[in-house]
């Protein structure tokens, strides 16, 4: 395994420049992109912006084998359902560029976040075309082109999908609220850092801010990793968006208050029966606005849809380390009498964390489910079945 980081701006492109931590966020500022396939002198590597430095600075983390790859995927360097998707096929061809084994490295690269079902999309696909390849009497240089290609279509196609959904998902706000002024709370982080394009239920909020109907977006810390707070909170201040960050605890009092019209989340898998699992703390969001009579909406593309999932309680939900509970990560820079990236303390020694990295919320308590391919409200099996008969990018089992 080997992996750097580049923070120098070298490997990146000519109109994209770092940002340091003394920048202001900037909407003119060019972002760096969240995963690109980058070719030097000394081989084929995949570049990501670890997403566990953000907010503090713009580092790149170079990726040249499947195990470093499977690390930044474990330590949520690289993350978000459609992002995990496009990784995982540069990752099987990153293996087959290189000359390692390619059933070993998509293995690896499939097992190493169990509920994000586009993980596993992205390395069938790009496994599938290097397979494909090899059969059709391609040598291993032919085949490993075959599998690069298939990761930069699968990376085009989220792009496209990310501008269409943004499209269907405002004419659905516009519908449901009419007169703009949209007051939207969100959860996690939905944007450019988890998709080839503008991201999911982001790009909604983006698009409604461009066209001046989005009055607030709420941003939900989003607990333990505060993926809200570091992330959304970064995207939202780069691209001008009027934005409010919350604890996850402070939304109720948002609902009763009636300061929210609509919940827009993403999903990381969509079971058969229109289930959704997403970051832990949705599912308390789906009780609150079905409460309180607001829209909840999932904004996903279809490849997050698994039709080999029947149900909410087949949905595998990861748990991860007490630790992430236990303590706060210091920022990467040097802090008096801390270590940089180590660990504070906030419970005592040896306590035990619940520490679900998801939730799954029931279709009965979802509003409509946004993709590329339109909008499906109400929530049903069939409808979804339909959904996804409509979409060429659920062809492969």
């Amino acid at each position: 395994m080997a992996d750097q980081y580049a923070q120098s701006g070298e490997d990146t492109r000519p109109n994209e420049t770092p940002m340091s931590a003394a920048q202001p966020l900037d909407a003119k500022t060019p972002a760096i992109p969240a995963i690109r396939w980058a070719e030097p002198p000394e081989g084929p590597v995949l570049v990501l912006l670890d997403q566990t430095r953000l907010p503090g600075e713009e580092t790149e983390l170079v990726c040249t084998d499947a195990p470093a790859l499977v690390q930044a995927i474990r330590t949520l360097a690289v993350r978000g359902a459609p992002l995990l998707g496009i990784a995982g096929a540069y990752g099987v061809a990153l293996a087959a560029v290189r000359g390692f084994d390619v059933d070993e490295a998509a293995g690896a690269i499939a097992g190493a976040r169990p509920t994000a079902v586009n993980l596993g999309y992205g390395v069938r696909r790009a496994r599938a075309a290097y397979r494909s390849a090899v059969v059709g009497g391609a040598d291993q240089e032919q085949a490993a082109a075959a599998a690069l290609a298939a990761a930069r279509a699968l990376h085009r196609e989220d792009a496209r999908a990310s501008a269409e959904m943004a499209v269907h998902g405002l004419a659905l706000l516009d519908e449901m609220l009419p007169g703009g002024g949209h007051r939207i709370l969100t959860h996690c982080n939905t944007g450019a850092l988890v998709s080839g394009g503008e991201g999911t239920a982001f790009a909604v909020a983006l698009a409604a801010h461009r066209k001046g109907r989005l009055r607030r977006l709420w941003v939900d810390e989003t607990r333990p990793l505060l993926q809200g707070s570091r992330l959304t909170a970064y995207e939202a201040a780069r691209s001008g968006m009027a934005y409010t960050l919350l604890t996850d605890n402070a939304a109720g009092s948002l609902f009763a208050a009636g300061e929210v019209d609509a919940v827009l989340i993403g999903a990381d898998r969509i079971a058969a029966d229109g289930s959704v699992a997403n970051k832990v703390g949705s599912y308390p969001l789906a009780v609150l606005a079905r409460y309180h009579h607001v829209p909840f909406i999932v904004v996903a593309p279809v490849t997050t849809v698994d039709p080999d999932t029947p149900d909410g309680a087949s949905i595998e939900v990861e748990q991860r380390a007490s630790h992430e509970v236990t303590e706060v990560t210091a920022p990467y820079v040097p802090m008096a009498g801390i270590e940089a990236g180590g660990g504070i303390a906030v419970a005592p020694l040896g306590t035990q964390a619940y520490n679900p990295a998801f939730d799954v919320t029931p279709p009965e308590l979802v509003t409509a489910i946004v993709t590329e391919e339109g909008v499906l409200s109400p929530v049903t099996a069939g409808g979804l079945g339909e959904l996804c008969a409509r979409s060429r990018q659920v062809s492969m089992s």
